[in-house]
């Protein structure tokens, strides 16, 4: 039997030298990830990932700038991400309860623990590109 696909996009959000991660209210309740989601059918990433921040975190990113892909599997799927680095521009986060249960700053040499397989993949590829 063959895994689905499916495309994601997620987003290493900073303000200064400090990173955002998120805890879902669905899935693994208690791993720190960073923020993102879905792709819709030929939704752009760089469109895909704006949205995303405007649903799940009420802000419009500042630079944004495309680090590459990843590729996890788990949950029975495999999932291509397209992956994004921006900042806040000084924004007030406004998380929407049905899908984030929590947000925490922290450096991104230290992340929260545990950390999700999606972060853990996402800074693997910001530390191929530092």
């Amino acid at each position: 039997m063959r895994r689905p696909h499916t495309l994601g996009v997620k987003c290493v959000v900073r303000d200064g030298e400090r990173v955002l991660f998120v805890r879902h209210t669905y899935g693994d309740r208690s791993a720190w990830e960073l923020p993102g989601g879905g792709r819709r059918g030929s939704e752009p990433p760089a469109v895909a990932i704006r949205r995303e921040m405007r649903e799940e975190l009420g802000i419009e990113l500042v630079g944004l700038r495309q680090l590459g892909q990843v590729e996890v599997a788990g949950r029975h799927k495999r999932t291509l991400m397209d992956c994004f680095e921006a900042r806040t521009g000084g924004a007030i986060l406004r998380l929407q309860d049905a899908e984030l249960a929590e947000a925490r700053w922290a450096p991104l040499d230290a992340p929260p623990r545990p950390l999700g397989p999606d972060a853990a993949a996402v800074l693997g590829l910001v530390a191929r590109d530092a």
